[in-house]
């Protein structure tokens, strides 16, 4: 049993906590409110769910902030350098501008990667970002389960990641580096522009689909493209 921290008392932020309590961690809710924390703690579970300031969420042994990074969230970590020393942080940020129609952040950079560059002795691991929170009750489509891509520099840290989260009901996809976090948060920002087109916003999500490959098998052009002179 693990105790987490979460930075954060919005949409990502309670249902991350639920899927974590119900794997049987503890859960300590950080807030600027300290009361609406407690409020919401009390509301996914008294008993291993904790209320307080993000100071309070920061000491637990493993941090997952859940705040916009144009709300601040460079700000408020750099604020809590001193207890989140070391310690594994999980990154969930999508850097949205206010509007939804870009990101805050250059195309050759990420969230993730910035999160490291700033905290450069910490472990840090990408996850959820191209999840919506809508899909958290039911992450179940027609086409299969969603997938969450992880990405991070450390394959221990990314191991460790999941396994606080599983079980779940979505398909962890190991997506490698933190430099293919540019490539995720890129993709949830694509989501929704073609969800909305589509009609789906906000259930939608992504799935990479694939099978075994040999070559030459089951390749009807094999022979005909080798032979061919």
């Amino acid at each position: 049993m693990a105790q987490i921290g979460i930075l954060g008392t919005g949409r990502m932020a309670v249902r991350l906590a639920r899927i974590l309590l119900d794997n049987g961690h503890r859960v300590i809710l950080g807030s600027r409110t300290p009361s609406r924390a407690s409020t919401l703690a009390r509301v996914l579970d008294a008993a291993r769910c904790a209320g307080g300031s993000y100071e309070d969420a920061a000491r637990a042994p493993v941090v997952l902030p859940a705040i916009f990074i144009r709300d601040g969230l460079f700000d408020v970590l750099e604020a809590l350098r001193v207890p989140l020393a070391g310690k594994l942080l999980i990154d969930i940020a999508n850097p949205f501008n206010a509007d939804y129609t870009g990101f805050t952040l250059p195309w050759d950079t990420s969230a993730s990667e910035q999160l490291q560059l700033r905290f450069p002795a910490n472990r840090v691991v990408g996850i959820f970002k191209n999840v919506f929170s809508e899909a958290f009750e039911n992450p179940h489509f027609r086409e299969g389960v969603s997938d969450v891509y992880v990405v991070g520099e450390d394959a221990q840290a990314k191991r460790e990641v999941t396994a606080l989260f599983t079980p779940s009901s979505f398909r962890f996809v190991d997506a490698g580096g933190l430099v293919n976090a540019r490539i995720v948060e890129r993709m949830t920002l694509f989501a929704m522009e073609l969800g909305a087109r589509m009609g789906y916003l906000p259930r939608v999500g992504w799935k990479l689909l694939g099978e075994p490959w040999e070559p030459g098998k089951r390749d009807v052009w094999a022979k005909a493209l080798a032979t061919a002179t």
